[in-house]
């Protein structure tokens, strides 16, 4: 698995479907077969990443 983000393989798993890139520190959630990224606040809080990707490239491989 490769951040969509950054494209490192430094990918930790931080929950059920959950993943954490900490190259570029972007929280990636598997919901469907895709992937959702998030970025991680200051104050704990995510916002949303996913309007900078194409759904291309946040669909998971088979």
């Amino acid at each position: 698995m490769r951040c969509p983000n950054c494209r490192s393989i430094d990918i930790g798993k931080i929950g059920t479907n959950q993943y954490y890139c900490w190259s570029c520190f972007v929280e990636m959630s598997i919901i469907q077969g895709k992937l959702s990224l998030h970025q991680v606040e200051e104050d704990g809080s995510l916002s949303s990443l996913d309007d900078l990707f194409e759904d291309e490239q946040l669909r998971l491989e088979n």
